[in-house]
Order: structure tokens, then C-alpha cells, then sequence
């Protein structure tokens, strides 16, 4: 029997589950579940922070794209070239290219359980340079520009002007809104 490898195929944007979920039918109705073993859309988990409130969601590592581990065979390349939004696999021409598992292990596949590959990744709705209000605590509504960030502590440092003089103060991300 071949070995299974990890292929990457291309997807119209935003058809990645649709392909994936397509796949799994495809190969349940087929009886390849031997040959197609694993399909995968990749996510990692991003905090945004937007009007003062964390939320967390999962976000695409690769929009466009599905992995698939499976053994590469003519039935196999037809099962997946022909679901419906799959463009290709990725490759040269025609011939789909396996990824190395030094790649996979890159993306966390074949890591063992509990390791953690992806950190949460935090999407502000604010950045260096930005105008804002501070909406809480001593320093409500004075505005100022933020002139650093710091995404570990999740706080922000602005100039404020205090006794006829500019002062650096930090800020928690939760404490300013961009005006």
C-alpha cells in the first residue's frame, strides 16, 4: 500500500468548509476512507477587540486553500480535482506536490497533543499614530495620539498634557476608543 501525504488543493475564497465538508461526503459515499484520511481546514484563534469588548474567534491560517492526507491515485486526484470550488492542487502543472513533514509539522500537524503552535493573535481596532478617547478611569475624555503599543501587557501609551506639560501615560486597550 502507498503512503499517505499531506496535499494542498486550492479553493475558490470562502469555500474552504464548503469543499471540505464536500470531501467527507465523498469519500463516506465512495468507501475511501482508507485512501482520503484526513481534510483539514487550519485555523488559529484571534482576539479582536472592538468597542471595548474582547471576542474571540477563529480565523482561516491559509484562506483559499484545504489539506488533504491522503494516498495519491488516479481515483483519489478525481474524488478531490472534481468537488465543486476546488481550482487544483498545488504543484507544477498537473502533478500535486506533497508537503515534507518538516512543513506539516511547521503548521502543527503530527505535534503532539496539548503543544502549543499558534499563539491568539489580537486585532485591535486601533493602531500606532491613531487619535483616541480615553472612555474610563482618571484620564476619561482626554484624547491624545497613541505613540506606543503593547500587546503583551494590552496597553497603550499616549501624551497628556498635565501641569502645562507633556506626559506619558499607559493606558489598558479597554480604557480608549478610536475616535
Amino acid at each position: 500500500m502507498a503512503e499517505a501525504n499531506w496535499y494542498v488543493v486550492h479553493t475558490y475564497s470562502g469555500y474552504e468548509n464548503k469543499v471540505k465538508v464536500d470531501i467527507e461526503k465523498t469519500i463516506e459515499n465512495r468507501q475511501l476512507e482508507d485512501q482520503i484520511l484526513e481534510v483539514s481546514v487550519p485555523t488559529q484563534p484571534v482576539v479582536e477587540l472592538k468597542n471595548n469588548v474582547e471576542k474571540t474567534t477563529e480565523r482561516k491560517l491559509f484562506p483559499g486553500y484545504v489539506l488533504i492526507r491522503m494516498i495519491m491515485n488516479d481515483e483519489t486526484w478525481y474524488v478531490v480535482r472534481n468537488t465543486r470550488g476546488v481550482t487544483g492542487f498545488v504543484g507544477p502543472g498537473s502533478k500535486p506536490v506533497p508537503l515534507s513533514p518538516e512543513e506539516m509539522a511547521k503548521l502543527g500537524f503530527g505535534v503532539p497533543e496539548g503543544t502549543v503552535l499558534h499563539e491568539k493573535k489580537l486585532v485591535l481596532d486601533f493602531e500606532l499614530g491613531d487619535t483616541v478617547s480615553v472612555v474610563s478611569g482618571p484620564w476619561k475624555d482626554t484624547v491624545g495620539k497613541i505613540i506606543e503599543l503593547n500587546e503583551k501587557k494590552k496597553t497603550v501609551s499616549m501624551m497628556v498634557e498635565m501641569f502645562g506639560r507633556e506626559t506619558k501615560v499607559e493606558l489598558d486597550f479597554a480604557e480608549v476608543k478610536k475616535l
